[in-house]
C-alpha cells in the first residue's frame, strides 16, 4: 500500500494547495457560470423569479442582453411582530457583474400597513442572495430589476421530525427577470456604464421556523457541501458536536457521536427524511438502527440538527437530539457524474430535476463499487430516490416520494492492537482465518410516502401523510475469535465466534397535524397553537446464530423471534409572543407503545437439565411515555438572542428484554440548556456565533457487547457540556465554519459484578466508554471565476473539512488514541463540463475508526489470554477520487 502513497498524494496536492492559498492569484473562486435562457414554452420554475411582464420572453429587452439567473437563495426570518400572514416586499435590486446584490431599495409593502420589520427581514435575505450575472455580448454586466419577495410564515415538515424550511426561493437555472416593456436599449445603452434595467421578478419564500434552542442548527447546502463527502451520513460532520465513522463497512449503518452520546447506529438520535422515520425499533444489531446509506447526498438540500430534546414533535430515540434530512435539488436539469479513484473505487450518478417543477421534484440513481482499502473490504451498492410535488387549488399541496437501496460488503472485523504492534497482522489487514474471512453484511431498504398539506389564507396549516418501509439486514461478524460455547450442545466449543444476525422490518404509519393562524390577543401578546398525532406499526423478524466457516454451518442458536411493535404519539405545541422581545414555545408529548413478543428460544432448557416444557416465551407489554418541553427566547438587541430550554424524552426498549405485562421501561432523558445566538446585522450575516451550556441525565444507557455483537444496558449516565459554533461569510465567495464541543460524561451505576462476570468492564463514576470529551470541526469553501474562455467563465471551487477527536475512554480504564482527519476537494467548471478531485484523509493518518476493550482469542499465541485487550477497526487511509460531471 505504501507504494501507492506518492501517486495518491500527487492527485490530492492541487486541492491541498488551493486550500492553503498557494494557488496563483488568478485562481480565485466564484460560481458565476451564466446559464442559457429556458425555451419560450418552458413553464415557470417553482420558487424562482417569475417574469410578470405581459410581453414575450424577450419583450422590451435588448436582444444581446441575457438576464441574471438566481444561483443561491437565503431564507428570510419571519418577524416576531407579524400576524401569521404572508407579506410581499417590493424592491429594486442592483446585481453586480459578479452576481452579488450590491443594493436593495424598498419600493413598498403589501399590505401597506405591514410592520416595517418585514422590510428589514427582506433586505437581509436579499443581500445574501447570489445570481449568475446578466450578460451582454458574452460579458457580465450590472443590471437593475424590480423584485417581489413574499415572506410567508414558517412551514413545518409533517411528521415526528423537527420543522425545517420549505423555501421556494432557490431555483438556479431560471431567469431572474424576463423583461420589462420599459427597459429598452435606449434606456441603458451598452456604454452607459450603469446597471441595465432588465425586468421584474416575483419570488415566494417561506421563512425558516425559529430555533427551539441555542443548539438547534440548520446546516444549509453551502456549509453542508463545503468539504467532500462520500455518503449522506458524512454530511452530518458539519454539525457541531458530531463525529461520523463507518467501522463496519459500507453495508452497515454509520456510527454517530453527538455531544457526549455514542449513538452507535442511531440509538440516541431520531433520524427522519420527509415524513418517513429512519430509525428501526428493537433492531437486533442495535436499538434505533438508522442506516443513512440509502440517501443520495446530492439530493439533500439542508439538514436540521436539533441537539437536545426541546421540541414536542421529537419522538422516539431523540435522546441526544434529532436530525431531519430535507431533500431538494436547486440546480435544475440533468446531471451525469462518473468517478474513479483509489482501491478501484467507481461511482456513477444520474439525476434529473425537471425545469419548471418544484425544487423537491427530482429523480436520482447511483451505483458504487470498491475493492476496499484492505483485505475483505470490497463492496457494492446501488440506490434510487424520486419525488414529485403536486400543487392544487385552494392552497393544497401533495408530495409523493419513494426510495430503494441495496448494498453488500465484506468486513475485515476487529484486530487486537497487540497483534498489530507485534506484526502478526497488518493494520489494514484481517486475520488469515476462515472465520474472519467469512465476515460480511447485506442491507436493503424500500420506502414510499405521500404527504398532503393545505395552507389557508389566514396562515393555518393542515397536514396528513402516510408512509411504508421495508428493510432487511444480515451480517456475519466475529469480534472475539474462538471463545464461545454452544448452548444447544455444550460439548461444541472453539468452532469460531462468527455471529450471524438477521433482521427484517415491515413498517407503516400515518401522521396528521394542524397549526392555527396567529391570534392577536393584545397589541403585545399573540399566540399560535399546533397539535398532531402519529401512528406507527412494525412487524419484525429476528434471528441470531453462531456459524462455523467456511460452510457457514450453524452450531448454536441464540435468537429466533417475531416482534410486533406499535407507537401512538400525540403532541401539543404553543407559540406565545409576549412583547416583541420575549417568545415562549413549548408543549407536551405522550406516546403509548405496545409490544407483542414471540420468543421461540425463550425459556431455553440447557442440555445438562431435564426437559420439562417446550421451548418458547410469548409475552406482551405496554407503556406510556410523557414529557414536557419548553423554550424561552429573549431578544434584547437585534443582533442577540438568548435561550433557555428544558425537555424530557425517552428511548423505547429492546422488546426481547421485556417481561410479561411489564410497563415498557423506557430509557428516560431529562435535558436543560442555556445559550445565545449573536450575529452581525449588516444584511449579509457575515458572522454568526452560537454558544450553549447543557446538562443531560439518561436513566438507562446502552453500550456495545462484543460477546453478543449488540447493545446491552449499562445503567444511568450523566453529561454536562459546552458547545460553540462560529460561521463566517467575509465575502460572497468564501465561507468558513468552526465548532467545538466539550463534554464530561460519567457512568452513574453500572451493573454489579456477578458470579458469571466477577470483573465487569464498568465501574461507578468512570468516564463513559467510547465518548470523546472533545469534538472539533472546521469547514472552509471558496468559489470564484478563474479566467474567461470564449466569453464563458472557467469557475473554480475548493473546500476542506478538518475533524479532531480527543482520546476516548474505553472499558477497563484504557483510552483510545486521538483522531485528526483532513479532507479536501477542488474542481473547475466550464459551461456544462466540470472536473474535480476529492481527497479523504489527506495526511494519510493511521487511525482507528473505532476501538474496544474486551477479551478475545484468535489463536495467534501459544497460550491464549482472557485478559481484556484493546481492539481496533482501521479507518481508511488517504483516498482520492476523480470526478467528471456534465450539467445538461
Amino acid at each position: 500500500m505504501a507504494r501507492w502513497f506518492p501517486l495518491r498524494l500527487a492527485l490530492c496536492l492541487p486541492a491541498a494547495l488551493a486550500i492553503g492559498g498557494a494557488v496563483p492569484a488568478a485562481f480565485r473562486f466564484a460560481w458565476a457560470q451564466p446559464l442559457p435562457r429556458p425555451p419560450a414554452d418552458a413553464g415557470p420554475v417553482d420558487g424562482a423569479p417569475t417574469p410578470v411582464s405581459d410581453g414575450g420572453p424577450d419583450a422590451g429587452v435588448p436582444p444581446e442582453l441575457v438576464p441574471p439567473v438566481m444561483r443561491e437563495t437565503a431564507h428570510p426570518t419571519y418577524p416576531q411582530d407579524g400576524d401569521g400572514h404572508p407579506v410581499r416586499v417590493l424592491l429594486m435590486l442592483t446585481v453586480s457583474p459578479t452576481g452579488d446584490v450590491i443594493a436593495a431599495e424598498t419600493l413598498g409593502l403589501v399590505p401597506a400597513g405591514a410592520p416595517v420589520s418585514f422590510e428589514r427581514s427582506a433586505r437581509e435575505a436579499i443581500l445574501r442572495m447570489r445570481f449568475h450575472p446578466a450578460q451582454r455580448a458574452g460579458e457580465p454586466v450590472a443590471v437593475r430589476l424590480r423584485f417581489h419577495l413574499t415572506i410567508a410564515p414558517p412551514v413545518v415538515e409533517l411528521g415526528e421530525g423537527p420543522a425545517t424550511d420549505a423555501a421556494t426561493a432557490s431555483a438556479p437555472g431560471a431567469p431572474a427577470g424576463a423583461g420589462d416593456a420599459g427597459a429598452t436599449p435606449s434606456d441603458a445603452p451598452p456604454d452607459a456604464g450603469g446597471p441595465v434595467p432588465v425586468g421584474e421578478a416575483t419570488v415566494v419564500a417561506h421563512a425558516v421556523e425559529p430555533p427551539r434552542a441555542a443548539s438547534d442548527f440548520v446546516i444549509d447546502h453551502d456549509l453542508m457541501t463545503a468539504a467532500p463527502h462520500q455518503s449522506a451520513g458524512d454530511l452530518l460532520a458539519s454539525a457541531p458536536g458530531v463525529y461520523v465513522s463507518r467501522p463496519e463497512g459500507d453495508a452497515v449503518a454509520h456510527q454517530v457521536f453527538l455531544r457526549g452520546f455514542d449513538a452507535e447506529h442511531g440509538q440516541d438520535i431520531q433520524f427522519s427524511l420527509g415524513v418517513v422515520p429512519i430509525n428501526l425499533p428493537s433492531h437486533l444489531h442495535g436499538q434505533g438502527y438508522a442506516d443513512l446509506n440509502f440517501i443520495i447526498p446530492e439530493t439533500v438540500r439542508s439538514l436540521r440538527v436539533t441537539e437536545g430534546i426541546y421540541d414536542p414533535r421529537q419522538g422516539d430515540f431523540a435522546v441526544a437530539g434529532s436530525v431531519h434530512f430535507d431533500l431538494g435539488v436547486a440546480r435544475r436539469g440533468v446531471l451525469l457524474r462518473a468517478g474513479y479513484g483509489s482501491f478501484g473505487t467507481v461511482r456513477a450518478l444520474a439525476m434529473w430535476a425537471p425545469r419548471g417543477e418544484a425544487t423537491e421534484t427530482f429523480a436520482a440513481f447511483t451505483y458504487r463499487a470498491s475493492e476496499g482499502f484492505g483485505r475483505n473490504r470490497g463492496s457494492q451498492s446501488g440506490g434510487a430516490i424520486a419525488q414529485y410535488v403536486f400543487r392544487g387549488p385552494a392552497g393544497f399541496r401533495a408530495t409523493a416520494h419513494f426510495a430503494g437501496y441495496g448494498a453488500r460488503a465484506g468486513l475485515a472485523g476487529v484486530l487486537r492492537r497487540g497483534d498489530v504492534e507485534q506484526g502478526r497482522v497488518d493494520f489494514y489487514g484481517a486475520y488469515p482465518d476462515p472465520s474472519a474471512s467469512a465476515q460480511s453484511a447485506l442491507s436493503t431498504r424500500a420506502q414510499a410516502s405521500v404527504a398532503l398539506e393545505r395552507r389557508s389564507d389566514r396562515g393555518a396549516l393542515t397536514t396528513f401523510a402516510a408512509w411504508f418501509a421495508r428493510t432487511d439486514f444480515r451480517s456475519r461478524v466475529n469480534f472475539t475469535g474462538y471463545t464461545q460455547r454452544s448452548r444447544v450442545r455444550p460439548d461444541w466449543v472453539g468452532r469460531g465466534d462468527l455471529i450471524e444476525q438477521a433482521n427484517g422490518d415491515t413498517g407503516f404509519g400515518a401522521l396528521a397535524s394542524h397549526r392555527t393562524p396567529r391570534y392577536e390577543l393584545t397589541p403585545w401578546w399573540s399566540a399560535a397553537f399546533e397539535g398532531g398525532v402519529g401512528v406507527r406499526y412494525d412487524l419484525i423478524e429476528q434471528a441470531q446464530n453462531l456459524l462455523q466457516a467456511p460452510q457457514n454451518e450453524t452450531w448454536d442458536r441464540r435468537v429466533d423471534a417475531t416482534l410486533r411493535a406499535s407507537d401512538i404519539g400525540l403532541y401539543l405545541d404553543a407559540d406565545l409572543r409576549i412583547t416583541r422581545a420575549v417568545r415562549v414555545r413549548g408543549g407536551v408529548r405522550a406516546d403509548v407503545l405496545h409490544y407483542d413478543i414471540d420468543d421461540r428460544l425463550g425459556n431455553f432448557t440447557p442440555a445438562f437439565q431435564r426437559e420439562s416444557h417446550i421451548v418458547g416465551f410469548r409475552r406482551t407489554a405496554l407503556g406510556l411515555a410523557l414529557g414536557p418541553r419548553a423554550t424561552v427566547e429573549v431578544s434584547p438587541f437585534g443582533w442577540l438572542k438568548l435561550f433557555a430550554s428544558y425537555g424530557e424524552g425517552y428511548r423505547s426498549p429492546q422488546a426481547r428484554q421485556l417481561e410479561e405485562g411489564e410497563g415498557a421501561p423506557f430509557a428516560r432523558v431529562r435535558s436543560v440548556e442555556a445559550g445565545f445566538h449573536a450575529r452581525t446585522t449588516d444584511g449579509r450575516e457575515r458572522l454568526s456565533f452560537r454558544g450553549a451550556a447543557y446538562a443531560t441525565y439518561l436513566s438507562t444507557d446502552l453500550a456495545f457487547d462484543p460477546q453478543e455483537g449488540r447493545l446491552e444496558p449499562i445503567g444511568p449516565t450523566r453529561r454536562v457540556g459546552l458547545v460553540g459554533h462560529l460561521i463566517a461569510r467575509p465575502w460572497p465567495w468564501a465561507l468558513a465554519s468552526l465548532s467545538v464541543t466539550w463534554v464530561y460524561a460519567t457512568l452513574e451505576a453500572p451493573p454489579p459484578a456477578t458470579a458469571a462476570n466477577p470483573s465487569p468492564p464498568y465501574t461507578p463514576g468512570q468516564l463513559l466508554p467510547y465518548v470523546p470529551p472533545v469534538v472539533a470541526r472546521a469547514d472552509a469553501r471558496v468559489e470564484r471565476d478563474l479566467v474567461r474562455i470564449r466569453g464563458h467563465a472557467l469557475v473554480g471551487r475548493a473546500g476542506a473539512g478538518f475533524t479532531f477527536l480527543s482520546p476516548r475512554p474505553l472499558p477497563f480504564g484504557q483510552f483510545a488514541d486521538p483522531v485528526a482527519l483532513l479532507d479536501v476537494s477542488a474542481s473547475v467548471r466550464w459551461r456544462a463540463v466540470e472536473a474535480g478531485v476529492e481527497c479523504f484523509n489527506l495526511l494519510d493518518a493511521r487511525y482507528a475508526a473505532t476501538e474496544y476493550s474486551f477479551a478475545s482469542d484468535w489463536q495467534t499465541r501459544t497460550v491464549p489470554s482472557r485478559v481484556p485487550a484493546r481492539h481496533l477497526s482501521a479507518g481508511p487511509p488517504l483516498t482520492a477520487l476523480g470526478t467528471l460531471t456534465l450539467h445538461l
